[in-house]
């Protein structure tokens, strides 16, 4: 894995974690990140750990081709708020891709991440 395909799961993995992200490390298996509070302040329990094992890590994702139609729709609207009226509500369309698990930065194709099972999020 190149340094630059190490920064780039690593953004995506940390901006997955309150959304609880499943993902494979290589001899444990399934796990899923949990946020840790210290006296207000949002941390990563793991988040150190990472950068020495981010070899070891794939999320599990799902293909924007996934999407189901009301998923689609959603999508559209959220675009077009984005795109037509207010281009600085940009991470709304961002946190909603995000939260839905699906790959919008093509970590699928380049091996960095492992395509969820169709159920995997259903229980979400």
């Amino acid at each position: 894995m190149t340094r630059e395909q190490k920064e780039l799961l690593l953004k995506d993995l940390c901006a997955r974690i309150p959304y609880k992200t499943k993902i494979n490390v290589d001899d444990i298996g399934l796990f899923i990140p949990r946020l840790k509070y210290i006296d207000g302040i949002t941390c990563h329990f793991y988040e150190c750990a990472w950068t020495k094992f981010i070899d070891e890590i794939k999320p599990y994702l799902r293909p924007m081709s996934s999407m189901s139609d009301e998923e689609r729709e959603e999508e559209g609207k959220l675009w077009d708020i984005v795109t037509t009226t207010r281009n600085d509500l940009h991470y709304l369309y961002t946190d909603f891709l995000v939260s839905h698990h699906l790959d919008y930065r093509g970590l699928i194709p380049m091996g960095l991440a492992l395509e969820a099972p169709e159920d995997m999020y259903n229980d979400d």
